[in-house]
């Protein structure tokens, strides 16, 4: 039995301009768009009908399964309250991080991330989710047992991004010290000599193992048709690396001259959006409006705060003068997913996904109004 849902009176919000008018969902794909008003179906009121958002990276679940210190909250209730959060501001499609990777400094223990992408797997099977979930392996390449995580992934293929990071001071987001202080040792309480005992095994262990591990996660990655990102490129020597391995995407670069070489070679640049709403990196890196201003971002992520996702691309618009509502909203819809090639969603067009979003716009922040994702309402 066919399956139809019509919304009218929405001003859709195509990649290239917004149409009044209506769209028609079938069996949960998009079946035709039309001009003009009509009587028919949920009427809009004249909200925005956006697609569904894309995210590729956010580290929210952690914080719902170690909501503090020491603390380990229940697999699937911590999935559950994550993905209600996240469909609630109009993410249908999320690439859930899973950090590769630990030390006597912090992370979770070599398995952990297995169960998590377990639970994960089961909850879908289950129905319990409201978004489409996949997993996207952030690879602590300084780390002495990313690659035993790493491998406990190797036939999984919820895996649809991978991506290479090292935050030992001195490296990339933490290029100067400055930046590092205030982020580990002021946020950690350490003392002086502690401090400085922890910055020289961070460096030692990036050292030794940041290269070699590169390589390899690089090289499985290749071999498994596996997209790829960059994190913190902060010079033109690590863009050309990050092209050298084919690398997709280029996440949070920390320098103008990073960002413009990474756009340049092709790569899709990625930034926070909570940058975008705060102005500022929270990290004292580059401010992604300015890459915005300078047309070299392509990518918001919402990265610790899942409704900045669909706040930023409003702000972006309206406070960047060459940056339409349309061009925003690509960077969290369009963009990201052809970044990781999902061809079948991110876009108002016929023979997509019915993942569509209902949002008003306010003076101030916008309002989720409803969900749904392959035509089915699921917030």
């Amino acid at each position: 039995m066919t399956a139809e849902t019509v919304f009218s009176n929405a001003q859709i919000v195509l990649e290239d301009r917004i149409i009044a008018g209506s769209v028609l969902l079938r069996d949960g794909r998009i079946a035709d768009i039309c001009e003009g008003s009509s009587r028919v179906g949920e009427d809009f009121e004249g909200d925005y009908l956006i697609p569904g958002l894309v995210e590729l990276h956010t580290d929210h679940l952690e914080a719902h399964y170690a909501p503090r210190p020491g603390v380990r909250w229940v697999k699937m209730a911590a999935i559950q309250a994550y993905d209600t959060q996240v469909a609630g501001s109009g993410i249908t499609t999320v690439f859930d991080c899973l950090r590769m990777g630990s030390d006597d400094e912090g992370g979770f223990q070599q398995g952990e991330m297995r169960d998590m992408a377990d639970t994960l797997a089961q909850a879908g099977r289950e129905n319990r989710l409201r978004a489409d979930h996949r997993i996207h392996l952030r690879c602590e390449v300084s780390t002495e047992n990313v690659l035993a995580h790493f491998e406990q992934f190797e036939n999984d293929p919820q895996v649809g991004l991978v991506s290479l990071m090292d935050h030992a001071p001195g490296q990339r987001q933490f290029q100067t010290m400055d930046q590092y202080t205030l982020y580990y040792k002021t946020k950690r309480g350490l003392s002086d000599d502690a401090f400085a005992e922890f910055c020289a095994r961070q460096q030692a262990l990036s050292a030794r193992y940041s290269a070699p591990h590169r390589a390899e996660i690089a090289k499985a990655c290749a071999e498994r048709g596996i997209p790829l990102a960059s994190h913190d490129d902060a010079t033109l020597a690590h863009v050309e690396e990050s092209v050298g391995y084919g690398i997709r995407l280029a996440e949070f670069p920390t320098s103008f001259e990073a960002a413009e070489a990474s756009h340049a070679a092709g790569l899709s640049v990625l930034m926070g959006a909570p940058n975008i709403v705060r102005g500022m990196s929270h990290s004292g890196n580059i401010a992604a409006r300015d890459l915005a201003e300078r047309g070299v971002l392509d990518v918001l992520s919402s990265d610790y705060v899942p409704f900045s996702l669909i706040h930023a691309p409003f702000v972006l618009a309206g406070e960047v003068e060459t940056v339409s509502l349309p061009q925003a909203l690509a960077m969290v819809t369009a963009t990201p997913a052809r970044a990781v090639g999902l061809d079948d969603r991110g876009r108002i067009a016929i023979g997509l996904r019915g993942d569509i979003v209902r949002v008003q716009r306010s003076e101030t922040i916008p309002v989720v109004r409803s969900v749904w994702r392959e035509g089915r309402r699921v917030a």
